[in-house]
């Protein structure tokens, strides 16, 4: 890699780009094949010609996976970025793994192979793509500590709004961008620092930067009610060799949770969005009747056992029915394990749950502080009504220090957004029981809209795998 020195930072040589990424492709051809030359050498198998066919095979293979990678966007610009990528890596593996899949099963060959030894292949080649993965973020580490970059970068405008894109810039840093410093024309009004970067000069400076190839890149955080500069300073940097990029006025870009689309060719910055879109509630909806269908199996006898204790406990019913809100605030009936009294139950959640609740029946205490209670919600997210993860559901009139929750945070009614579920983001957070202040619910709710913002299969089963022992060392349910 030849690299040219810019004060104290380093850009990559516009084809380093090129080299890099036709190594990454060699690397991954070879590691979709490697374990195939592993069977191939240490194993007996059956293979015509001293295994001649096999061997074109696997270089047949190491091209064709690369290809799949290509089309799937394995080698897109965000290989650079600080992102893990393990689950854009296995759908790609997938998918070319499904073609040596076809070609075992559906075209008869590679007869020589048995499940075992492609499970074998499978796993061996996800974990050395995982293991590559990692390996290039800690080079990518080592580069960006030693100031290499693969574009050399200024911010042009000591502005609000280019303080916020150095501001953004310094948090979310990856190899692709390594900021300098500063290009404003109001030099005498401006300090010589300007949040932790330099005052590089004013456009005449920064052409002369540019003609010495210094800056091979300039990103324009002027506000965008500044139009005619704006327009005027583009044109004049369309005159130079360098990268041009219009940067969003930042408070924008904070509402719009930094995702854009387009509106008939129109960029447009997304505000809000549905949270399930696509394929996604079907996923979901699948996800949801799946395992509460096993959940249900796995649980029936535990379930009948707490029935018949909470019948032989108290009088009244064994299930607890209560309205709370659902999807798009529409109000659902939630199924427990009757834990109080029948004649001292509260179905609109007036006054909330505390420690020593004289309401609460002997087993209704046991099930309620290891959420037993819950279990018949499982029927409530195979009907369709809840799901197994999403913001737990609140009754009518449930409050936080004696503030209704839609009243005490603005954004309550937005986790109505996605059914609610059984267990949640902010529960195995900590955030679950009591409501006592205000600071509680106020967390809770960022905890399940970030949720809603990050929903995928994936999170869904962390937060489910982390919901048991999350349960066990909680100490605020009453």
């Amino acid at each position: 890699m030849r690299l040219q020195s810019v004060g104290t930072l380093e850009y990559a040589h516009p084809s380093f780009v090129d080299y890099f990424l036709a190594s990454v492709r060699l690397i991954h051809g070879v590691t979709a094949v490697l374990p195939g030359l592993l069977l191939m050498a240490f194993l007996p198998l059956d293979m015509p010609n001293s295994g001649g066919p096999f061997t074109t095979f696997l270089f047949f293979f190491g091209i064709l996976s690369v290809v799949v990678f290509q089309t799937l966007g394995i080698y897109s610009e965000e290989v650079f970025s600080t992102l893990l990528r393990f689950r854009t890596m296995l759908i790609a593996w997938a998918a070319a793994f499904s073609l040596l899949i076809f070609m075992h099963q559906g075209m008869g060959l590679l007869g020589y192979l048995e499940p075992i030894h492609l499970v074998f292949w499978f796993m061996t080649s996800m974990v050395l793509f995982g293991a590559e993965r990692l390996m290039m973020l800690a080079l990518f580490r080592r580069l960006m500590d030693r100031g290499m970059f693969l574009q050399n970068a200024v911010i042009l405008g000591g502005t609000d709004n280019g303080v916020r894109v150095a501001e953004y810039l310094q948090h979310n840093q990856d190899i692709r961008t390594g900021v300098l410093g500063f290009i404003d024309d109001r030099l005498e009004r401006l300090p010589s620092n300007i949040a932790n970067l330099p005052l590089l000069g004013n456009m005449r400076d920064l052409e002369r930067m540019i003609r010495e190839e210094k800056v091979t890149q300039v990103l324009v955080a002027l506000p965008w009610f500044a139009d005619s500069r704006i327009g005027q300073l583009i044109n004049e940097l369309r005159r130079l060799p360098v990268n041009v990029l219009l940067v969003p006025d930042m408070v924008a870009f904070r509402h719009a949770n930094r995702r854009i689309t387009e509106v008939a060719g129109l960029p447009t910055l997304i505000a809000s969005d549905l949270p399930l879109r696509g394929w996604s509630p079907l996923f979901k909806r699948l996800e949801d009747i799946i395992l509460s269908s096993l959940a249900l199996l796995m649980a029936a006898p535990v379930m009948l056992l707490l029935a018949l204790a909470i019948k032989l406990d108290s009088p009244g019913p064994v299930l607890f029915r209560q309205k709370r809100y659902g999807y798009n605030n529409r109000l659902i009936e939630v199924f427990k394990f009757r834990s109080m009294y029948h004649e001292k139950s509260d179905a609109n959640a007036d006054r909330q749950t505390t420690r020593n609740d004289d309401r609460i029946t002997r087993v209704g205490r046991f099930i309620r502080k290891t959420s037993l209670d819950e279990l018949p919600q499982l029927l409530n997210v195979f009907l369709g009504s809840m799901s197994m993860v999403g913001p737990r559901p609140h009754a009518t009139a449930t409050k936080a220090a004696g503030v209704l929750f839609e009243e005490a945070v603005a954004e309550y009614s937005a986790r109505h957004r996605v059914k609610p579920g059984i267990t949640g983001w902010a529960q195995i957070n900590g955030y679950r029981g009591e409501t006592d202040t205000l600071e509680k619910i106020e967390k809770r709710v960022e905890f399940d809209l970030e949720y809603i913002e990050r929903w995928s299969v994936w999170f869904d089963l962390y937060i489910l795998f982390r919901t048991v022992p999350a349960l066990l060392f909680n100490k605020d349910v009453y």
